[in-house]
């Protein structure tokens, strides 16, 4: 059976996101830029709430995936930070200047995660060769990819996404996420066969996940 996780900006979005049975919660900050790290207090009051999965975005700040040397050192400590709360798994991605996947400094982070999951984030779908890139995602140690098939959402992105299930063959989790509701994850799950669906359950302009959406999401796979 598939699972969902629910990108959640707020401790309110987390609780809902467990009450109506998603499997897991990606934590971060300011959804206006696709997320970043989250401050470390409200973290530790989010895992203290959950008794699902938690796993929370390592991203300095919004835009571009290629880090300075000092923003690379914020990474290292907020992912030591992070795992002393307890945290299940981390969410990030570091590309070079010419849109390879950053093997190096994206090893170094997993290792610093100390065998806990981690998810390369939609940094993905700004890789100049997506089939290369999953390769060295892969061989950095990636539990998951969350990409909406290198288009600006899955819709768009299905053919794309369904060839990166074929082409990962069960070694790393090709999770569809990018304009992912409730109205299309049925149709997505049977066109890509993906095990593992992303979605920010927010349909009311908000920044908190709605409760009947999530519920709609976790019911499509029933």
């Amino acid at each position: 059976m598939p699972k969902i996780e629910i990108a959640c900006f707020n401790t309110e979005a987390a609780r809902i996101a467990q009450q109506c049975g998603a499997d897991r919660v990606e934590f971060c900050a300011d959804m206006q830029v696709g997320g970043t790290s989250p401050d470390l207090q409200e973290t530790e009051t989010v895992r203290r709430e959950l008794h699902i999965a938690l796993h929370v975005m390592v991203r300095p700040r919004g835009g571009g995936f290629v880090y300075t040397e000092a923003e690379f050192a914020q990474m290292q400590k907020d992912i030591l930070n992070y795992k002393a709360l307890g945290v299940d798994g981390f969410v990030f991605g570091l590309l070079d200047a010419a849109g390879n996947i950053d093997k190096q400094q994206n090893s170094i982070l997993i290792e610093l995660a100390g065998g806990k999951p981690c998810t390369f984030h939609r940094a993905f779908d700004e890789v100049s060769d997506s089939t290369q890139a999953l390769e060295d995602i892969i061989t950095c140690g990636f539990a998951t990819v969350l990409t909406s098939g290198c288009a600006p959402n899955v819709d768009l992105g299905q053919d794309e996404l369904k060839r990166l299930v074929q082409q990962a063959r069960n070694r790393i989790v090709i999770m569809p996420g990018g304009g992912l509701r409730s109205t299309n994850i049925g149709r997505i799950w049977r066109e890509t066969d993906a095990g593992y669906f992303h979605s920010s359950a927010i349909t009311d302009g908000s920044e908190t996940a709605v409760a009947t959406e999530v519920q709609a999401l976790v019911k499509a796979f029933s």
